[in-house]
């Protein structure tokens, strides 16, 4: 009878081994159970660690492995939301900003003031909770401009903070800190060009930074652009300033002047890229219909960008938009 016994429970253990070992086992589509993440504390604690997708379609064209990082799966929905939390921690640190008080942001924070954004990011931002402050867009020299008026309107407020996070290199921080580490590892140092687009610069300059310092200068580094901006004929002409012209569909990136995230790390960059609304709105298709991804059109400037640096670079690498494998 104890032999019994022991028989039964040493087969019942061992089917019940194998049992857990089949449903831990990758399954028939390629999917395995992650182990690495665990329990995260909260909102915050969710924010980075994002995947990087193969664009499958456009890395078989060019011939090299084009990365997108996923930033949408930020809890916020985007890179910005790695911004938000280094310069309102910053602000903590700093004694600028306390317990209950207010963050306000020329775009997408607390208390927003806004002049170029759908209706839709809008409505977001006040079922979030969030003052909205319609602005008109004026250049950055002029007094109206949202940037000196969200100075002016955070100082008539008790408790408030302007994190001002084109010029508060708490936003570059956070991508030489978080993103920048994050493509290295998961590309186990492979990568070999890096391009995105640029409207603050926290990620362009703060990913660029950390890419050439890990790299020893090995990866490339690029500036994409859109149409309405002045960085690309500012890099292309060796520092030379024009006035700003145009405009573009893509919201939230482009830039009339040179950020003080951007100033240490500009001499950085390989070069830049010029990327019209036309390629955008192609990317917008061609990354719904071939790789199954609904961007935006700001993400698939990315894209565009990651394809002709791709292009220009298929020869043997591995290339990374928002990073580019020969990996880009």
């Amino acid at each position: 009878m104890f032999r019994l016994g022991v028989r039964r429970f040493a087969t019942t253990a061992a089917r019940a081994a194998e049992n857990v070992a089949q449903m831990e086992a990758p399954n028939q589509y390629g999917i395995g159970v992650s182990k690495a993440q665990g329990v995260v504390k909260g909102l915050t604690g969710a924010i980075g660690n994002t995947p990087l997708i193969r664009l499958n379609h456009i890395s078989d064209a060019t011939g090299c492995e084009v990365l997108g990082k996923a930033e949408f799966m930020n809890p916020g929905g985007s890179i910005k939301d790695r911004a938000a939390l280094f310069v309102v921690k910053d602000a903590e640190e700093k004694g600028l900003l306390k317990p209950g008080g207010t963050v306000v942001e020329g775009l997408l924070e607390i208390q927003a003031l806004v002049l170029h954004m759908s209706a839709g990011k809008i409505d977001l931002l006040r079922l979030l909770g969030a003052e909205v402050y319609p602005v008109p867009a004026v250049a950055f020299d002029n007094p109206q401009n949202y940037n000196h008026q969200a100075k002016r309107h955070a100082d008539r407020l008790e408790n408030a903070v302007w994190t001002n996070q084109f010029d508060n290199i708490a936003n570059r921080q956070a991508h030489i800190e978080t993103t920048g580490p994050e493509i290295w590892n998961q590309t186990n140092g492979k990568v070999d060009a890096f391009t995105c687009a640029t409207g603050t610069a926290g990620t362009l300059a703060g990913i660029t930074r950390y890419l050439k310092t890990k790299s020893d200068g090995r990866v490339k580094c690029y500036l994409a652009d859109p149409p309405g901006s002045v960085l690309h004929s500012y890099i292309q002409s060796g520092g030379k300033l024009v006035e700003r012209t145009g405009s573009s569909i893509t919201e939230g990136i482009g830039q009339g002047r040179v950020t003080d995230n951007l100033k240490p790390d500009i001499d950085l960059l390989d070069g830049s890229m010029h990327i019209s609304d036309e390629k955008s709105i192609e990317m917008v298709y061609r990354c719904l219909d071939e790789e199954g991804l609904y961007l935006g059109a700001s993400s698939c400037l990315n894209v565009a960008a990651a394809k002709e640096l791709a292009e220009k670079t298929r020869q043997g690498a591995h290339c990374s938009d928002s990073p580019v494998r020969r990996r880009i």
